[in-house]
């Protein structure tokens, strides 16, 4: 994937009829377009920042069934998410793996709850199942969560699910997109849709916020992917709608991993908002969280609040032996869950449901709202089909369900590279020729200069912030220790993209802005 190139081909192709735009770069637009891409439609993305810049890459990184929802009575969702997480453990292998879970139960009632029905989680897994469900004495619970609070603690139950890097995800989608003959760009927002005589959308005005160029793209279909952003495409094409979206925001805190001490994960299946709340081994640190907290105005960049923070830390700290405050924080991430709900606000947005919701405007413009990573490909078949049946593509059959993201089945030599898929024949070439290359940035980090040259070359990062945040995940893992490698990773950018000091200087300037919202 190289930026210049592909605006240079988007240039010579300014009059080309494209099948399908999406607008979005995040998991949906992505999964629909490589979904339309696999079915041979010629289809551009465009995503106005970075690749998952926004809700994609700040999950709980979970592929998950969804065990809140099998206890809120949604049996569809949680085995349609299920199978989902099948397909992505399997297609996927080098960015997810299989997780163990561990509910700690203190009550013989909470002993009955689980065990059936995580059984039943298990049933409605079939046979994309990860692992049995099980219950644990006390002492083993002890012993695979040595610093869990032991009083009272009656056994624990043991389940699976998957685990995975998000932003990582989304760019393993990007390259099979582009593999599959698809074009995606970052950085380029639409800013205004095109129509016919007719009043059908026929494109989209669009710019590119890195040289300031403006483009007419034309379309069979739009496609508005943008998640928390939806109403603004919306309103483009029908000024003064309303809102079709209750945004929440989500807040997860990183912690040394001395606070759990296992490989297993933490579920605490009941906390004082009603949610359950994750404490899950990630990158060798570990990611807690979520929150669940309504609110009025959007952004890219929203950020965590006290209350939320200091949540998370009472929650966590009422079930580990060790609990944590403010200062052990490695780093703070927040995330927008884009909920398909109209306003009310006598509903909380945990009962709000995690479904989907497609519409198709009297222009022509269609629109994906709601759902989850985990059903990303399940949503992007059913826009794609949509779009077939409302006559603006001809029929051609779904052929994701099987679509491997890589062809590396075996690691290599290294196994921590094997999220760069193929590239990691690359990387290890460029450490063999000059083994300086292979010696880890950073004390605090495993990353390379290897893979930030890889990454330069072949993941179109744009900003310091792109590769810090999303292509390697120092900022998430701790956005203190990524302030100190930030200089030096800006100079190995510059030197690979032939940008100047002084573009080196404004990104670290950026950067320094950004990461305060993590720490």
């Amino acid at each position: 994937m190289n930026r210049p190139d592909i605006i240079s081909e988007l240039k010579k192709q300014s009059t080309v009829l494209w099948d399908v735009i999406v607008i979005g770069g995040g998991a949906t637009g992505l999964g629909i377009a490589l979904d339309a891409a696999t079915r041979g439609y010629k289809v551009l993305l465009l995503e106005q920042s970075d690749f998952a810049k926004g809700t994609s890459s700040r999950s709980t990184k979970l592929v998950h069934g969804g065990v809140r929802y099998l206890a809120q009575g949604d049996l569809l969702l949680v085995r349609e998410a299920l199978r989902e997480r099948g397909l992505i453990l399997r297609n996927a292998p080098h960015l997810t793996l299989n997780q163990e879970f561990i509910i700690p139960l203190y009550t013989l009632w909470d002993v009955v709850l689980y065990f059936f029905g995580l059984k039943f989680y298990d049933i409605l897994a079939g046979n994309l199942s990860l692992g049995k469900s099980y219950f644990l004495s006390r002492k083993k619970t002890m012993t695979r969560l040595p610093l869990l609070v032991s009083e009272g603690l009656k056994g624990g139950m043991v389940y699976h699910d998957g685990q995975f890097d998000d932003a990582r995800m989304a760019l393993a989608l990007a390259h099979s997109c582009i593999n599959k003959g698809g074009t995606v760009i970052n950085y380029i927002q639409v800013t205004g849709l095109l129509k016919n005589d007719s009043g059908q959308i026929s494109g989209v005005k669009a710019m590119d916020k890195v040289s300031g160029d403006e483009f007419d793209l034309k379309s069979k279909l739009v496609v508005n992917a943008t998640g928390v952003f939806a109403d603004e495409i919306t309103g483009m094409d029908i000024p003064g709608s309303k809102p079709s979206l209750r945004p929440s925001q989500g807040v997860h805190i990183v912690l040394d991993k001395s606070f759990m001490q296992s490989s297993s994960a933490l579920m605490i299946p009941k906390t004082d908002d009603g949610r359950v709340l994750f404490a899950i081994p990630w990158y060798n640190e570990v990611v807690v969280g979520t929150t669940d907290t309504p609110i009025e105005t959007v952004s890219l960049e929203p950020v965590a609040l006290e209350a939320e923070i200091d949540f998370i830390l009472d929650t966590a700290g009422k079930y580990l032996v060790r609990p944590p405050v403010r200062k052990d924080v490695l780093s703070i991430f927040a995330g927008l869950r884009p909920l398909a709900a109209n306003p009310d606000k006598s509903t909380s947005t945990k009962e709000v449901s995690r479904r989907h919701r497609i519409t198709l405007s009297p222009s022509g413009l269609l629109t994906i709202i709601g759902g989850k990573w985990t059903t990303y490909r399940i949503m992007a078949k059913e826009v794609i089909d949509k779009a077939i049946r409302a006559g603006f593509l001809p029929k051609r059959k779904c052929l994701t369900s099987g679509l491997k993201l890589t062809s590396v089945l075996v690691a290599g030599s290294t196994d921590r590279l094997r999220i760069y898929g193929e590239g990691i024949f690359e990387i290890e070439k460029m450490i063999d020729e000059n083994p300086d290359l292979g010696i880890p940035i950073s004390p605090e980090f495993a990353f390379t200069k290897a893979e930030i040259i890889w990454v330069c070359r072949n993941e179109m990062p744009v900003m310091l912030e792109d590769v810090l945040a999303r292509r390697t995940r120092a900022l998430f893992l701790n956005a203190r220790a990524s302030l100190e490698i930030a200089s030096e990773v800006a100079a190995l950018m510059a030197s690979e993209m032939g940008c100047d000091v002084e573009w080196q200087k404004k990104q670290v300037e950026s950067y320094v802005k950004i990461a305060g919202n993590y720490i």
